[in-house]
């Protein structure tokens, strides 16, 4: 393996390690029953956007400075129209990115809506994940 390939791998597992920090997160929030749906969310989010981020890097795709989950969907039905079918309800985990994070944009995040966005992200990270270890190998960090 190359620099090249040794850096690129490098980041991939970074871009994994902060979506799974983000995962755990939100999953802990909703183990605990915590009154925050927005914060559960809004990790939701952040753990898909990092996982898709993760899989672009890996195939070297350039992708914007983006929250928009259907933009880089977009980029992953360029390399993997398949995967980016199975993927396609991520979009709707865009508004969590931003907008939850600020008053008067959206309206409250419902409890059942955070969950199902913690659910969305699991999907998101299951089909990421697999897919790379396949190309790069178990992470020997995740045990």
């Amino acid at each position: 393996m190359n620099g090249a390939d040794a850096a690129r791998r490098a980041l991939v597992r970074q871009w994994l390690e902060k979506a799974q920090e983000d995962l755990a997160a939100a999953e802990f929030l909703v183990s605990h029953d915590a009154p925050y749906p927005h914060v559960i969310a809004f990790h939701a989010q952040q753990a898909a956007e990092k996982y898709l981020k993760a899989l672009l890097s890996w195939r070297q795709v350039d992708f914007p400075k983006t929250h928009d989950l259907d933009k880089l969907l977009d980029l992953v039905a360029e390399i993997d129209a398949a995967l980016a079918k199975v993927l396609e309800e991520a979009d709707q985990l865009t508004p969590f990115g931003v907008d939850v994070r600020y008053p008067g944009v959206l309206p409250r995040v419902a409890p059942e809506t955070a969950r199902r966005a913690l659910q969305v992200a699991g999907e998101v990270r299951a089909c990421i994940v697999a897919l790379l270890d396949r190309e790069l190998g178990p992470d020997p960090s995740r045990g």
